[in-house]
């Protein structure tokens, strides 16, 4: 029961994050009904006030590289760039094995 996990932090200018994670909660409610999406999850890091974690599973990497087609979220990637401190740290591709709350 092998599924695709991505988790990688975004960390946006100085005074944005919240304005960030605004972004990516909106996002998270547009895939959150794509083919395949199991989590989507938006942390805020209680360190770093600027930097916005994100979590998900899909069922295959096909269905979260899909998932950027889903109506509207390019619009607010393209309202998320402006607000990022740089390039976004690589995140970390994973094989998730199963676990409480994955089917």
């Amino acid at each position: 029961m092998n599924k695709y996990g991505l988790h990688g932090k975004l960390k946006a200018t100085s005074g944005n994050g919240e304005k960030l994670a605004s972004i990516l909660l909106e996002a998270s409610k547009l895939v959150s009904t794509a083919p395949g999406c199991h989590l989507y999850i938006i942390s805020k890091d209680n360190v770093d006030e600027n930097a916005v974690w994100v979590t998900e599973i899909w069922d295959s990497k096909e269905d979260h590289d899909n998932s950027l087609l889903v109506a509207g979220v390019k619009e607010l990637i393209s309202q998320a760039i402006p607000l990022l401190d740089g390039k976004p740290e690589k995140g970390q591709e994973l094989d998730v094995l199963g676990g409480a709350g994955i089917k």
